[in-house]
């Protein structure tokens, strides 16, 4: 049987959700036609669902249309649950889209569409609602064509003539068809379809089962079967739990077949499929396997996201709809938000778009949303599952940072014994583009590892601007030049070097803050449109009449998130009820009021700790600060840019080229570290450790200046993880609930007392009762993860590399279990309990503390207020060094 998936689309209210009713009904899907007003539609499955009205999450159901078999994925109208139905998208060979009749083409809808566009879907266009009074065909179709495209083609007309040759019209080689022949065969028409040539459109009223039939069999008689490949691969496009709570992973297998019990992987997890559902509606049927076409949910992946691909499937675009809106949660007094952070990250796993953020010195959670509607599900949702009631605060808008003209950012990070210098070229983007990464830099400048590095550091993080602290976007960043050194540079210095070339950029660079605009069409009564412009213009929007009959007008046009947000309000007062508002994201536009939301907004990005502009420098044995304006006199690359700038305001004109003779050599970083670092020693380092240019992060080293016969051995401190969550009282009760947000806790801490503690960290995990399971080591930031084997306990991991490597380093292994602290004495480790774990941690992160303070009082202009954690430790271990 022919296998089909087709997804439902619609801006809300188009009856999107009733048009899937009728198809199964009429399909002998189902015996009973529901209504989403009667709340017992087959597909709207929620509470919430049933209560508003709204489908807010998609659907599957299964049906036969003749010998096709077709998987129906029904996907949410509302602008707010938009990033819902985007997912959906990548797992379509078809859509249908339904267009209101009374409401004609809607701003959401011309989303939709260039959404359908973006991700390449052949469209059947279904116009519902054909039933309401004064609705016309003709200018239906017309609208559609002007609206969407000349290729929507009425499919319900005869096959005359006429439909030849409107058919001709879009496609050069039907038209050679219909002049030779006078006709076009059903197979030219189906790869105009699916080549998005052509786009089929039929009309109907869906809640009286009219004209869905005729729509039914359009789809069947021009559709292609996709053909798949015989290697695995599969689009992770959604997660959700079933009603006991087990998680399922809803995948579309894109080849090969896949069966209960095979272990799928991607780079970042590998995990066994325990069962495989078929689900239609609330129902589902288990099966052992299936086979390319088939969309289906999988229970046994704990890690697996939306938009991940697996096996031989390419990798997905990133969704284009992200939330406008920012809210604080308010929870109830008393309620810790440490609690209900894990339990809101089971949300965000369903719900990705939501995008939930910890703010760690303020203590507070909150969330990114597209619209009120969304906020009030998630309240609603967080009430049902974990009886928690939950407020917001009144929420502001999510803008974003991008820049005007092209400019070269430079980073240079040289503490004590270490080197790495990045230059980066900063380009303005096309408004949509997002970030853009590339390198332009020769690998006689910088080896290929380091180039990889560079452009990993970029990605790894979000990167904000100096206006505002918002996101940036819209740019292009190029690696064009960069340094090493083959002794004293490894993976974390060229993260900062990376990231403090970006911010000095940034710094140098005409900014731009950007605010979320929407697309807009209001319909009011005409003698209220005079108001309704007057509105719009003080919002700083533009609008224009699109319609008017003598009674009503429709307006539309483009205004600000920030003034349109809460507007439907205030169209239902003053329309007395006759009013409405459609919304749809148009995108970030520049803001009108930039310098009234930068003071407002307060941000100093030269106070901002974690984000420095400045670079770190060293001359007679000291490492200083140099602030982001002055970098370009002291950097040790020639500048990759040449600048001529026209003075003119908004023009500069920049010439680059590369200047190979100038760049610093090996040899030459050689003399300045001897000049610096060496200078007052008297001996040469035993610094000679090789470092691998592939670590992501700065490794821990000993900085103590000893002769080779005084070499200390190198520390390291291995941690039992489950024992010692299960001895940490604030862990075990975490982990009660979610093992996973108990690790990740764990190990952050891990992570940050690393620098302090001056010691290569590795944390074991039992995995031994996983069959099959193999031996994981790991890379986390600056510790090492360990999951060991089948069969083998940590207990035992720890033990055997206590045994086989007690003589070559000073071991300490941190566990409270009794019998193992008696064997690790044996073997020769030091011992700590997980309460003395604890304790030193803290102790360790109150001097620091202490210590940073007295600097910063002694000292205003202090160089760790502007370097990261690891970098201020390192900092201080050189000043020890040099004391010696």
């Amino acid at each position: 049987m022919k296998k089909i998936v087709i997804g439902i689309l619609a801006h809300v209210d188009a009856g999107k959700t009733t048009l899937s009713e009728g198809m199964l009904y009429l399909s002998g899907k189902i015996g009973k036609l529901g209504r989403v007003d009667n709340k017992n539609a087959y597909l709207d499955t929620y509470e919430l669902e049933k209560e508003r009205g709204i489908t807010i999450f998609s659907k599957q159901a299964i049906l036969e249309l003749g010998e096709t078999q077709v998987t129906l994925l029904d996907t949410p109208g509302h602008v707010d649950f938009s990033a819902e139905m985007e997912r959906t998208l990548q797992v379509l060979d078809y859509a249908i889209l339904v267009v209101s009749a009374a409401d004609g083409v809607q701003g959401h809808t011309k989303t939709l569409w260039m959404l359908l566009e973006l991700y390449n879907i052949p469209v059947f266009i279904f116009v519902n609602k054909m039933d309401q009074p004064g609705v016309s065909k003709d200018n239906l179709i017309r609208e559609i064509k002007n609206q969407l495209s000349d290729g929507c083609i009425d499919f319900g007309q005869d096959q005359t003539e006429s439909f030849y040759d409107q058919l001709a019209m879009c496609d050069e080689g039907m038209m050679g068809t219909f002049l030779d022949t006078g006709t076009i065969g059903t197979v030219h028409i189906r790869e105009s379809i699916k080549e998005r040539k052509v786009f089929p459109c039929t009309f109907g009223s869906a809640l009286k089962l009219e004209g869905i039939e005729e729509m039914m069999r359009c789809i069947v008689e021009h559709v292609i079967t996709p053909s798949y490949p015989s290697e695995f691969g599969a689009k992770i496009f959604k997660v959700t739990r079933d009603n006991q709570g087990n998680r399922l992973t809803h995948l579309k297998v894109t080849g090969g077949i896949l069966k209960v019990r095979d272990v799928l992987k991607n780079e970042n997890w590998e995990e066994k499929v325990n069962q495989i559902r078929l689900y239609s509606g609330e129902k589902y049927e288990a099966v052992t396997e299936v086979a390319g076409g088939t969309v289906c949910a999988v229970t046994g992946l704990s890690q697996a996201a939306p938009g991940e691909t697996l096996g031989v499937e390419e990798e997905s675009y990133a969704p284009i709809l992200e939330p406008v809106l920012s809210y604080r949660m308010i929870l109830p007094e008393g309620y810790d938000p440490r609690v209900m952070l894990p339990r809101l990250r089971q949300i965000e796993e369903e719900e990705p778009e939501l995008n939930i953020l910890w703010d760690e010195k303020l203590q507070e959670i909150h969330i990114r949303v597209m619209g009120e509607v969304q906020l009030e599900i998630l309240q609603s949702l967080i009430q049902e599952r974990f009886d928690v009631y939950v407020e917001f605060d009144e929420g502001g808008i999510i803008y974003k940072e991008t820049i005007a003209n092209t400019v070269e950012g430079v980073g240079h990070f040289e503490p004590l014994r270490h080197y790495a210098e990045v230059h980066l070229f900063l380009e303005p983007g096309e408004r949509g583009s997002g970030l853009v990464f590339g390198s332009n830099c020769s690998e006689d400048i910088l080896g290929k590892s380091w180039q990889r590095l560079v452009l990993q550091h970029l990605k790894e993080k979000a990167h904000i601007g100096v206006l505002t602290g918002s996101e940036i976007t819209d740019m292009k960043i190029t690696l064009v030049s960069g340094k090493a050194h083959n002794k004293h540079t490894d993976g974390g210095d060229f993260r900062e070097a990376t990231w403090r070339a970006l911010r000095q950029g940034l710094m140098e660079a005409q900014s731009v803050l950007l605010e979320p605009y929407y697309s807009f069409r209001l319909e009011l009564p005409e003698n209220m449109i005079g108001r309704a412009m007057t509105d719009i213009d003080k919002m700083k929007g533009s609008s224009e009449i699109f319609q008017t009959d003598g009674e009503m007008a429709v307006l539309v046009g483009i205004a600000p998130v920030s003034g349109m947000r809460n507007y439907q309000k205030e169209v239902v007062a003053y329309t007395k009820g006759y009013g409405r508002l459609f919304c749809s994201l148009k995108g970030y536009e520049a803001c009108l009021n930039s310098e009234e939301i930068i003071e407002k907004i307060g941000y100093n990005p030269d106070r901002d700790i974690e984000n420095p502009t400045s670079s770190v420098f060293c001359a007679q044995g000291t490492g200083f600060i140099v602030q982001w304006d002055e970098v370009k006199k002291y950097m040790h690359l020639e500048g990759y840019l040449q600048e001529e700038r026209n003075h003119s305001e908004k023009s500069f004109l920049h010439k680059a080229r590369y200047k190979d003779e100038n760049f610093i050599s090996n040899d030459e970083i050689d003399q300045i570290f001897d000049k610096t670092f060496y200078a007052n020693q008297g001996r040469k380092s035993v610094w000679k450790r090789k470092r691998e240019a592939s670590g992501g992060y700065q490794r821990p080293v000993s900085q103590v200046i000893v002769s080779r016969e005084e070499e200390p051995r190198e520390k390291f401190l291995l941690i039992d993880g489950y024992n010692i969550i299960y001895a940490w009282p604030e862990l075990k009760e975490l982990a009660d609930y979610n093992m996973d947000a108990a690790r990740t806790k764990l190990i952050d801490t891990l992570s940050n007392y690393q620098g302090i503690g001056k010691c290569r960290i590795i944390v074991v995990f039992d995995a031994y009762r996983v069959q099959g399971h193999r031996e994981e080591i790991m890379k986390y930031h600056n510790i090492h993860l360990v999951y060991t084997k089948e069969a083998q306990t940590a207990d035992q991991y720890i033990e055997k590399f206590t045994h086989d490597n007690s003589k070559k380093y000073k071991i300490t292994v941190a566990t409270s279990d009794g019998l193992q602290q008696i064997i690790v004495r044996g073997q020769g480790g030091h011992l700590l309990s997980a309460r003395e774990l604890k304790e030193e941690i803290q102790r360790a992160n109150e001097r620091v503390t202490q210590e940073t303070l007295k600097l910063q009082e002694s000292d205003p202009n202090y160089l760790g207020d502007t370097i990261t954690a690891d970098a201020k430790e390192k900092m201080k271990d050189m000043v020890k060094d040099m004391e010696r």
